[in-house]
């Protein structure tokens, strides 16, 4: 059996490398071809008419929202079980994030509840339906609530490259996605980067002009926006492993279906499902478990690599709080205290899971 199991495993080919190399002997870092190519790539695979590369998936959500026209005193509905870069953005626009709880099963916003809170909100404004550790939201829903509110969608596609709904792709069902390559992602540039993907001509120009000073293309400023923009290296990067992002979703498909065999059959284990009309492509796996940090400092001493994805509900946060005041998600609460992400990446292998199934299961037979 394996020694190590970690908990993710970040890669770089050699083309990657070489990729890198050119940029760097062309001396064009900014605001050059490369950014074009890979905004190219990424949206002719994602289905939509446009890419518009910034430095962070947050600057893509936070670019979305001003795209769409959220401004202060708006309320824009976001789950209360992500991560806070979903509702920072809503913040520092001075608008109203309004929590909504998750489905305990899939982790994405309730929209039975999503529907009670645009009812009930005097300023409804936006959705981000968040597609968390890999599966999208139920968008179908999310987009009949919009349309019959009159509220713009801004995905938050972080941790979803190209999962699917109904053969749509992640990005493909909203007014604007936002997605990150941060170097954990299913896909990265080797450092913080974002994409922001869009139909809509006047919206793709509004982004491009805000991620650059509010520039247009005759260099007159007619936005205030600052520099968001994604450098020539990272999207080397970017246009690399944008060739190889389906055989690694795959590869993490399929270790999702090697861990439900082998956790089947622990009853302490809750496992993550795949909603009938969703690809997943698993950013993370995490499963629920009583004794959760237990658990963990168990299979940390057996070097099996472990995380909480995440420790504190979006609502509970100081920062939303003293803006917000207090509220009460009990899905999420409850689920903060029992989730545990397991290792997951595309080249982990049948041993490596096999030793971590086998150490959950010691441990509660224990």
């Amino acid at each position: 059996m394996v020694d190590t199991v970690p908990f993710t495993d970040i890669h770089m080919d050699d083309n990657t490398i070489h990729a890198v190399e050119d940029v760097l002997r062309s001396g064009r870092y900014v605001k050059g071809p490369v950014v074009e190519q890979f905004e190219e790539a990424f949206a002719e695979k994602c289905g939509t008419a446009h890419a518009v590369g910034v430095n962070s998936g947050t600057s893509a959500i936070l670019l979305g929202l001003r795209t769409v026209g959220v401004e202060e005193g708006d309320d824009v509905f976001v789950p209360a079980h992500t991560y806070f870069a979903s509702v920072s953005p809503i913040l520092s626009l001075g608008a109203n994030p309004i929590f909504v709880d998750v489905d305990p099963e899939t982790y994405t916003i309730d929209t039975t509840e999503l529907a009670d809170a645009i009812a009930t909100s005097e300023n409804p404004a936006a959705v981000v339906p968040v597609h968390l550790y890999g599966q999208l939201a139920d968008m179908e829903r999310v987009m009949e609530l919009a349309e019959e509110h009159d509220l713009s969608v801004v995905s938050d596609s972080c941790q979803s490259h190209f999962a699917e709904q109904n053969g749509r792709e992640a990005g493909s069902i909203a007014d604007v996605s936002a997605f990150s390559f941060y170097p954990s992602k299913n896909m990265t540039v080797a450092g913080d980067g974002g994409m922001l993907v869009t139909n809509d001509d006047d919206i793709a120009e509004h982004a491009r002009a805000l991620r650059n000073h509010g520039r247009d293309d005759q260099g007159v400023h007619r936005h205030l926006g600052l520099n968001y923009r994604m450098s020539e290296m990272l999207a080397a990067v970017g246009r690399e492993q944008l060739k190889h992002i389906e055989e690694w979703n795959e590869g993490r498909r399929r270790a999702a279906s090697l861990y439900a065999d082998r956790l089947d059959d622990i009853d302490a284990v809750s496992r993550p499902i795949e909603a009938d009309e969703n690809k997943h492509v698993y950013h993370l796996y995490v499963v629920q478990v009583p004794d959760r940090d237990g658990l963990r400092e168990y299979l940390d001493d057996h070097d099996v690599g472990t995380g909480i994805h995440y420790p504190t509900p979006a609502h509970e946060h100081p920062a939303v709080i003293e803006r917000c005041g207090e509220t009460t998600k009990e899905t999420a609460e409850r689920i903060t205290d029992r989730i545990v992400s397991l290792p997951m990446h595309p080249r982990i292998s049948e041993d490596e899971i096999d030793k971590v199934c086998a150490l959950i299961e010691g441990y509660y037979n224990a």
